[in-house]
């Protein structure tokens, strides 16, 4: 199955609470991944500033950073 993501709203600090399209819900903390191209989400009021773009089917960031849907998935931990 190909996985995109749904639905994702900020939950707190630099954790994201994520729903996929094959019904996994989950948070995951992206503090430990903000580096390189990911440095300026270091600001929190940069990394809330977040949507899921319909095409890509992932969150995307304004300064056009995104995070593949498999990475998302493999690194949430799934909410029961």
């Amino acid at each position: 199955m190909i996985l995109h993501v749904r639905e994702a709203r900020h939950a707190r600090g630099y954790v994201l609470w994520l729903r996929l399209n094959d019904g996994a819900e989950g948070e995951i903390d992206l503090q430990s991944e903000l580096g390189g191209v990911f440095g300026p989400l270091k600001d929190p009021g940069q990394l809330r500033r977040f949507r899921v773009d319909p095409e890509l089917q992932t969150v995307v960031w304004e300064d056009g950073a995104d995070l593949a849907p498999e990475f998302l998935y493999e690194d949430m931990k799934v909410l029961a």
